[in-house]
């Protein structure tokens, strides 16, 4: 036991902070511990509780107290103490006069560290400490059963006074603790107890007190070991708590009986706890001397309480549950003993493996009961940075499909047939050619054809059947024309013939109603016959055509999708499903196909071995493979993926999914390892019958990820003493029922029957194999995946002896420990240790998955291992975090951010997301007051990009299984949550999970309420719920509606008839919807609740009212008459709102103008007011120069004779539109994109930009003239989008009235943008202004963006105090060169009634850059200073822009190197 010699000083430690904790007498009271022991009588012998425990097995082993001699204590010096080689405590005591203070002074010698005095006050009759409501500075109150009170440092020592003024309290009792060293300080092993009743004491603790003080104050701890013992004498009888209490006072009185008869304390102490003193005293012979035998090594004890840890998941156990574990340790120890087990025997039994040196690092470290970490290192978590994007290119989405064969030509050409449905059909190949077999019915006639582009002659030789692997010959009134007629079969020639100049030979078989379930054959060519492989071709008449959508469907079916390869995927579905080592080949064969098809071709691929690795495909029918066989298959398949997965990093992620569905593979010795090993496994433990002998013969048919689980299962079995149920349980949770075993070929009938001296040996020998079975079917395994990359050591251990695997060269420093760490601690129950291993461990291995020379397939089957392992924690910590702090749940958080990106191609958002969180982590740590604020922001960023991430694979997932689904008959419920499965099994839902529970605690802290009320409306109405409010934004409500719409994005309208709207998406306040719902006067709101939005969506149909308040909702059903007395503004729901007349502009004569004729005749109001705007506010506000082109230019253009076919068509469109035909908004607006600029149009924008000062795209070339050009018709074509179309619509405006003047600037290449209401829209103050602010462009605050802006208020009065509301969560930010704007500006915006603005679009000359946001280097969100500067200048100079204007204004503007541009204001509605 050289590991425990070696740590020997600190188990000492251990034993000292033992001792204190277990000596602290309001650890729980003596009622209680006496309780505890008394109550157990029905679980076998009695052994005392953990103190009396404690008490009898050890010798004291802090230092003891030394006691000052008689002869030279002062008068008033209670007592000296030794408490360690350099430091003394002294205690002197003033008693006071009758009725006054008693003061206890002490002083502690020669300290380094801080102290603490842990004390409470004793009185006569009670068994707990009294608590002195008078009380030192400090003093702190422990559990309600003890006092707490710092000593105060003075120079070297350190002192403490206390005051009694209580008469009852005879003695204090105490203990000394050192926080620097984690020490406790005690009187010999005792707590220190200082007598109070005279002014004389000697300083020898309780022994130091007179007699009648002592009478009366008998050690707790000794009165207890008295009760057990009077209990174990009176037959360990149950005892009700007045028995209890009576006899614990009986044995106090015995107790001070003994005191009176003249024993001293001490060998009363020794009596009871069987201490040397009282063996040497004589005393052996007292019942006491009962509780132990034996005197149990320490080391032992120390080894199995860590034992019991493990097996416990290695929780962070506190002093006093340490405590309690090393004595139920020492208990289970003394069981065994009580057996007649040696310690010698013991030792032999708890000492194997590395246990020892376990426990020695354990003591080394002085880490007793508590996990080591990892040391991570710092990182820039960009480093992690990946940008591959997972797109669609359309040239790419299909391989071209090949010119229609023969044997397609003659399928259609029965499909075409009226009343035929095809029954069957299947593809066969030999040599270079192929066979169609095909069944059909029509007019209840079944035919069967057998079709080949083969044109020599041939023979069929076949028969038909009712069973399987039956050749029966045919009936002779069915046999075609000119057949063959043997004892078993017919042989018929084909004929040939031709379609669409493609020749082809067919033979046709008319069949009777004999039950026939199949068709067998064979071909014969001269003398050569032809089969399938070496087995007979086989058409099974009841496998459904799972072609017939693709047959009959020529139009969307298989939309989204590689369908070429989908297709060819079905057509060799039967060859796959012979054995897995079939699907593996052919798989193989499909990887060049797939790459070609792009990604979705990967996900095609993908879909498939999904859809096999759920079992919703066959893995074996009829074919005996052997698993080395399987295992090469796989290899070889691994192996193209593996190339790809370097080649193409763009699909690493679907890769890494298909690579965890198929499984390692391995050519050689593991694989057939799983035939060798069940053969040894029977042979060592006689089990070569029953169940044990199917499962052999089973493996020894068709290996396969199932036994895998029957391994487990059978361990579980074993485990639970042969509990059968177990071993039914642990296949059913993992998908294997009866009647699967009962499937296979080689069926599984029996149960396991096993014998109980077969356990150990079956438990390891089962052990051992399932890491041979894991290492070929599990991608997800961790050990063997570990083992595989670390190799097998070469004298191996168990199977694995022989299997030669080296390890992967080129791993980092340390990489195998910390392997070897997440190993150790994989089963732990408190996971942080465990994940951070993990992270550590995958993030070190990025760089080798990247750009490994060699064996990078073991390497990706690791870190997909890791990750599963990491997911799964994750899982097990939801209790541990139940009532973490938020800072724990935030760092939680954290870890699966990172294992997420870790496992992501497209992972720049992420990442970004991740160094924000961290960011409000540590500002929670620092208890930043914008903590939560700044965390929610982020909380908010990370859903949208998990909603983003889920949108992405169904898109990209769920076409492809959808009609692969169909294709191979898929049970549906199978295909429908495909993609939903995928998703669930990742870290994103994980994450997820983790987020809903944190956002309650974010919005509490934030103090944001459950809702974000957008319009405050109190409304009345009729519940729908709707998934999306763009799909019903053109819909009429005949009664009032409040829409519980899943989705809003921002810019759709608000449709007729409704009066609310509740979503859990977040616009921004200022986005076109929430504007058109406050003009409205609609009732919009966020919920942020998901109980309450799932309590609405249930009261669908039903009629509510809405109550908005400052930042809450509240609502309740009512009845229809109280919705006829509700003062909803929109209760008359469907009648229309007041028509609004437009007067028709005309054009004046110019194509285009200055800034200085801008009139209401020329432009709309958006130009007026920038024109006004110039020279009036403040030189500080820049305000950017402009031209126009007019109204009336569009319709001038389309007239000219260069547009007259474009116009002639557009007149048709609207005919069209005229007769709600609304697709024609999208053919307008394309065509409005073929029009050609007159000459004169060129040459006045010319004129005008240029004299504006303004650049003259054309001057960069014809090119950048042609892209301006499309700009502007973009901006006239908008006139006709499907937004501003219904909402002109709604009111009855003349949409032929309404004309579109195109405002032009030059775009500001803007650091932010903002938007300004200098009335907060929200709450109606005309005092304090509103505005929101984004990060480059604004088209990403007004337009359909998602994520919040940023948000503040500001008083008018105090325009230097920016109000901070929300830190913005939008992940894109929009950037461009310098370049032009072309802005709509119609006639029909800002009218009195009806908001037009926002409905028309603003377009640049070149596309922007869409830029994923990091904020946090941005000075906006990390510097307060610059922020309060920019954010009081935007509120600056909305205020200035209402003063001159007179009324509160919507203002937009952008911010460029801190300053202001203001580029349109309009009146706020």
């Amino acid at each position: 036991m050289s590991g425990f010699s070696a740590a020997a000083s600190a188990a000492a430690a251990a034993e000292r902070c033992a001792l204190a904790i277990r000596a602290r007498p309001a650890a729980s009271s003596p009622a209680a511990r006496q309780k505890a022991s008394l109550r157990r009588s029905s679980a076998g012998p009695l052994r005392p509780s953990s103190t009396l425990a404690a008490a009898s097995r050890r010798g004291p082993v802090a230092s003891r107290a030394i006691t000052t001699p008689a002869d030279r204590a002062s008068t008033d010096l209670a007592g000296k103490f030794k408490l360690d080689s350099n430091s003394e405590l002294q205690v002197a005591v003033n008693p006071g006069s009758q009725g006054s203070v008693t003061e206890i002074d002490l002083e502690v010698t020669n300290t380094s560290g801080s102290l603490v005095l842990h004390w409470g006050a004793l009185c006569p009759g009670r068994r707990d400490w009294l608590l002195p409501s008078r009380r030192p500075d400090g003093t702190a109150m422990y559990k309600n059963r003890a006092l707490r009170t710092p000593f105060v440092k003075s120079g070297d020592n350190s002192t403490l006074k206390i005051e009694i003024d209580d008469p009852a309290v005879q003695a204090i009792e105490f203990l000394i603790f050192d926080e620097t060293q984690n020490k406790w300080f005690k009187n010999n092993g005792q707590n220190f107890q200082i007598q109070l009743q005279s002014s004389h004491h000697h300083g020898n603790g309780a022994s130091g007190a007179s007699s009648s003080a002592t009478s009366t104050l008998v050690p707790e701890d000794l009165v207890q070991i008295q009760a057990y013992l009077r209990w174990e004498r009176n037959g360990k009888q149950s005892y009700t708590p007045e028995q209890e209490k009576e006899e614990y006072e009986a044995a106090r009185a015995e107790l001070i009986d003994e005191l009176n008869r003249g024993v001293s304390l001490e060998k009363l102490r020794a009596k009871l706890t069987k201490s040397p003193e009282a063996t040497e005293s004589g005393e052996s012979d007292s019942p006491a001397s009962q509780i132990t035998v034996d005197k149990i090594p320490e080391e032992l004890v120390q080894v199995q309480s860590y034992i019991r840890w493990e097996k416990a998941g290695k929780p962070n156990y506190p002093p006093e549950k340490q405590l309690i574990e090393f004595e139920e340790a020492r208990k289970e120890l003394q069981a065994d003993l009580d057996k007649g087990i040696s310690i010698d025997q013991l030792r032999k039994k708890i000492l194997k493996g590395n246990i020892e040196s376990k426990v020695s690092k354990q003591l080394k470290n002085k880490t007793y009961f508590s996990v080591e970490r990892v040391q991570r290192k710092k990182r820039d978590v960009t480093q992690l940075l990946s940008k591959h994007k997972h797109t669609v290119i359309e040239d790419q989405v299909e391989v071209a499909p090949k010119d229609p064969t023969v044997l397609d030509l003659f399928t259609k050409s029965l499909q075409e047939k009226d009343g035929c449905e095809v029954l069957s059909r299947k593809i066969f190949k030999f040599g270079g050619e192929e066979i169609l077999a095909i069944s059909t019915k029509v007019l209840n006639k079944t035919k069967v054809y057998l079709a080949t582009s083969h044109m020599e002659p041939l023979i069929l030789h076949w028969s038909l059947a009712k069973k399987a692997g039956e050749w029966k010959a045919p009936p002779s009134n069915i046999v075609p024309s000119g057949s063959k007629l043997l004892d078993m079969a017919c042989e018929t020639e084909f004929t040939k013939s031709e379609l669409d100049g493609l020749h082809y030979q067919v033979v046709e078989i008319e069949l009777d109603d004999g039950g026939y379930k199949g068709m067998p054959f064979v071909l014969r060519s001269g003398e050569t016959w032809i089969k399938n492989n070496g087995s007979d071709f086989y058409l099974d008449f009841s496998a459904p055509d799972t072609r017939k959508i693709k047959l009959k469907d020529t139009g969307d079916a298989g939309k989204g999708t590689a369908k070429t390869l989908l297709e060819r995927i079905a057509d060799l579905e039967e060859d796959a499903q012979r054995s897995l080592m079939h699907r593996f080949n052919i798989a193989a064969d499909l990887v060049d196909q797939a790459r070609d098809a792009g990604l979705l071709g990967i996900v095609g691929l993908f879909v498939w071995i999904r859809f096999m690795a759920t079992r919703q495909l066959t893995w074996n029918k009829n074919y005996n493979v052997k698993p080395r066989e399987i295992s090469k298959a796989q290899d070889r398949f691994t192996d193209d993926l593996e190339n790809m997965f370097k080649t193409y990093p763009q699909y690493r992620e679907i890769l890494r999914m298909i690579m965890a569905a198929v499984g390692r593979g391995g050519e050689g010795d593991v694989g057939q390892r799983i035939r060798d090993e069940i053969l040894v496994i029977q042979r060592n433990n006689d089990c070569k019958g029953g169940m044990m002998e199917e499962w052999h013969q089973k493996l020894h048919n068709n290996t396969s990820p199932d036994d895998v689980v029957i391994c487990q299962a059978l361990i579980d079995y074993i485990k639970s003493d042969f509990d059968i149920s177990v071993y039914w349980d642990t296949l059913n949770k993992n998908g294997i029922t009866k009647e699967r075993l009962l499937s296979y070929d080689r069926a599984i009938h029996s149960e396991p029957n096993f014998r109980s001296e077969q356990k150990e040996g079956l438990l390891n020998d089962l052990g051992n194999y399932m890491r041979s079975l894991k290492a070929v079917h599990s991608g997800a395994d961790l050990e063997s995946a570990i083992a595989t990359c670390m190799g097998y050591k070469s004298e191996g251990e168990g199977f694995m002896v022989g299997v030669q695997i080296n390890p992967v060269k080129g791993l980092p420093s340390g990489f195998p420990e910390l392997l070897q760490f997440v190993l150790d601690h994989v089963e732990d129950k408190s996971t942080e240790p465990l994940l951070e291993g993990l992270l550590e461990a995958r993030v070190e291995l990025r760089p080798l998955l990247l750009d490994s020379p060699e064996r990078r397939k073991d390497l990706i089957f690791l870190d997909i291992a890791l990750d599963s392992t990491f997911r799964t924690a994750i899982e097990r910590s939801y209790e541990e975090l139940n009532d973490a702090a938020p800072e724990k749940v935030m760092y939680f958080i954290s870890l699966v951010l990172e294992n997420l990106a870790l496992s992501t191609d497209d992972n720049e958002d992420i990442l970004y997301c991740l160094k924000g969180w961290n960011q409000a982590l540590e500002m929670a740590k620092k208890k930043d007051d914008q903590w939560a604020l700044y965390a929610k922001a982020y909380l908010d960023r990370i859903r949208l990009a998990l909603a983003s991430k889920g949108e992405q694979y169904h898109n990209m997932m769920q076409p492809s299984a959808e009609y692969l689904g169909s294709l191979l008959g898929v049970d549906q419920w199978a295909v429908n949550i495909f993609t939903e499965e995928i998703i669930r099994g990742g870290s994103a839902a994980t994450l997820s999970a983790l987020l809903n529970r944190f956002d309650p605690i974010l919005r509490n802290v934030a103090n944001l309420g459950s809702w974000q009320v957008i319009s405050p409306i109190e409304v009345s109405g009729y519940v729908v719920v709707v998934d999306e409010l763009l799909a019903v934004q053109n819909k009429s409500y005949d009664k009032p509606t409040i829409l519980v719409a899943k989705s809003v994005k921002g810019e759709e309208e608000i449709p007729d008839g409704v009066v609310g709207v509740i979503t859990p998406d977040m616009p921004d306040v200022l986005s076109h919807v929430s504007v058109r719902a406050r003009n409205s006067k609609v009732l919009f709101a966020t919920c942020f609740d998901h109980t309450t939005l799932s309590e609405l969506e249930g009261y669908d149909q039903k009629l509510l009212v809405f109550k908005p308040t400052s930042g809450d909702i509240t609502y309740r059903e009512i009845t229809e008459s109280e919705l006829q007395q509700s003062s909803s503004p929109n209760v008359e729901a469907g009648h229309a709102l007041p028509s609004i007349s437009l007067v028709k502009k005309k054009f004046l004569g110019k194509y285009a103008i200055s800034a200085e004729e801008f009139s209401e005749e020329m432009v709309g109001a958006k130009s007026r007011n920038i024109a006004y705007l110039k020279g009036k506010v403040p030189s500080w506000v820049g305000v950017p120069t402009s031209v126009a082109m007019p109204f009336g230019t569009f319709e001038k253009v389309l007239s000219d004779g260069l547009n007259k076919e474009v116009a002639q068509n557009i007149d048709n469109l609207k005919s069209r539109l005229a007769q709600e035909d609304f697709s024609a908004l999208g053919e307008i607006r394309k065509a409005v994109l073929n029009l050609a600029p007159p000459m004169q149009l060129v040459k006045e924008l010319k004129e005008k930009m240029l004299g504006s000062g303004m650049p003259w795209p054309g001057d960069e070339g014809n090119q950048r003239w042609e892209q301006a050009w499309m700009a502007i018709k973009k901006v006239w074509a908008s006139k006709w989008n499907e937004r501003a179309y219904f909402s002109t619509r709604k009111v009855k405006l003349d949409h032929d009235y309404l004309s579109m003047a195109v405002l032009v600037q030059e775009i500001v290449n803007a650091d932010y943008a903002f938007v300004i209401h200098t009335t907060n829209p929200s709450s109606g103050d005309s005092s304090e202004i509103y505005a929101e602010l984004v990060k480059g462009l604004g088209e990403t605050l007004v337009g359909a963006y998602p994520g919040r802006a940023m948000s503040f208020v500001c008083k008018k009065d105090n325009l230097d105090s920016p109000k901070l509301l929300g830190y913005p969560s939008k992940p894109i930010g929009l950037f461009i060169r310098r370049s032009i704007i072309f802005r709509s500006d119609s006639n029909g915006e800002d009218l009195e009634g009806y908001a037009g603005a926002g409905l028309y679009d603003s377009v640049p000359m070149d596309e922007e850059d869409e830029v994923v946001l990091d904020y946090t280097t941005d000075p906006l969100i990390v510097d307060h200073g610059f922020r309060n500067s920019i954010l009081s200048s935007i509120a600056r100079a909305g205020h200035a822009i209402e003063e001159l204007y007179g009324s509160p204004q919507d203002v937009e503007g952008v911010v460029k190197d801190g300053k202001i541009y203001v580029v349109q204001t309009r009146p706020q509605m």
